[in-house]
């Protein structure tokens, strides 16, 4: 590798971090180990209904077949978690409001990181005669995670994401392809989990099947962004009031202690100026019309599930919850039956006998008061739901 190789590997590392990434590492294009793993995946079914990762074949696993003139690829990630938004925690154990993966609290990631990655590859060609490249954000054939892996960015996880050793997981991966001859990075080879099997334990639905193998089939952010059928009558209570993705098997995840805070002002919770979804109480949100959800939801990218399936991932919270009041949360619930379509209205109906089936065993309003007070008086910090505890900075608890 030549002197100028290493010294535009280096300030290719400068410019990203003054771009705002976290972090930038770099590798090659083969990715041959990972073929086997990700075809047997396929083979299984474990993607569900999400064809388009079985249609390139393996562009995804050959990345010259994707980009012929691709030598080196660049490895971005950008973190996300915003630490002053309402705690994850507090909104997962609170069953009147919704749950939103905290990725999805501020605006669209893909068009923001896609810029940013145009930004490095533009202080590359001032430097580089003929460079070519291609930018990729989560939007084409890319094994992205074993390539951030190889490029030394996170070792993967047993809940198959990358994890940074001194920065945790609540961050995203962009990549550049280039036609540059660069110096590689150290692969993080070795997985940091050891015996731990906390995410294993606290997965919802138990859509965790191996180490690093994700049945997406029973995965509650493949099934409320990615699916648009009827949910399965036996994972609807395992979702509880998550309507939009699932965190839990980061928010257990020891090495999110380190997590660090974003500094983009576009993920954070108020970056949208009509709504705060960190802390949104989910009768609220059932109220919205369709106009209202595109309009509140401009710039999101909740916005591209559409407004049936929004409202179908509300009915199942909503069916699932233990303290919004009986006979007007029916009510609200049977308002928009025949609404937008039969499997909406299928999720509706199911979500009304949810609220049936709880009025028969419902405490009277004096025993609900003095439960919820009892609860409160008790302490205010929330454990797992199975796993020993949850990790974040202490500010974030």
């Amino acid at each position: 590798m030549t002197h100028s190789a290493t010294k535009l590997a280096l300030n290719i590392k400068l410019w990203g971090k003054e771009l705002g990434f976290a972090d930038v590492g770099i590798t090659n294009t083969d990715l041959s180990e990972h073929e086997t793993a990700y075809f047997d995946w396929i083979d299984n079914g474990y993607h569900g209904e999400m064809a388009y990762m079985e249609r390139h074949g393996t562009k995804r696993t050959r990345p010259t077949e994707l980009e012929p003139s691709t030598l080196s690829i660049i490895s971005v990630r950008l973190n996300y978690l915003d630490l002053s938004a309402t705690s994850a925690i507090d909104q997962l154990h609170n069953d009147q409001h919704a749950y939103i993966s905290r990725y999805a609290l501020g605006k669209d990631y893909h068009k923001l990181l896609r810029k940013r990655l145009q930004a490095l590859a533009n202080y590359i060609a001032q430097e580089v005669p003929n460079f070519q490249y291609r930018a990729f954000t989560d939007s084409a054939p890319v094994l992205e995670r074993p390539i951030a892996q190889k490029a030394g960015l996170g070792f993967t996880g047993k809940n198959s994401l990358i994890i940074h050793p001194r920065a945790g997981s609540w961050f995203f991966l962009g990549e550049l392809y280039t036609n540059l001859t660069l110096p590689m990075d150290t692969p993080a080879n070795k997985q940091g989990c050891g015996p731990c099997t906390a995410c294993i334990q606290e997965c919802p639905t138990q859509a965790i099947i191996g180490n690093g193998v994700i049945d997406a089939r029973r995965c509650i952010s493949y099934l409320t962004i990615e699916f648009k059928g009827s949910i399965a009558q036996e994972l609807r209570p395992l979702m509880g009031n998550r309507i939009y993705g699932c965190d839990d098997c980061q928010l257990v995840c020891p090495w999110n202690k380190f997590t660090q805070d974003t500094t983009e002002p576009a993920f954070k919770a108020n970056s949208h100026a009509k709504l705060s979804l960190d802390n949104a109480p989910l009768l609220s949100l059932w109220q919205w019309d369709e106009a209202q959800f595109l309009t509140r939801l401009e710039g999101s990218p909740i916005r591209r599930i559409g407004y049936a399936q929004w409202t179908r991932n509300l009915a199942i919270a909503i069916g699932n919850s233990q303290h919004l009041p009986l006979n007007s949360t029916i009510s609200e619930l049977q308002h928009k039956l025949g609404k937008l379509n039969e499997l909406v209205d299928e999720h509706i109906l199911w979500a009304v006998q949810q609220l049936k089936i709880r009025s028969k065993t419902a405490l009277s309003p004096l025993e609900s008061r003095k439960q919820i007070q009892s609860t409160k008086n008790k302490h205010s910090i929330h454990h797992p739901f199975i796993a020993p505890k949850y990790y974040l900075p202490v500010k974030c608890l």
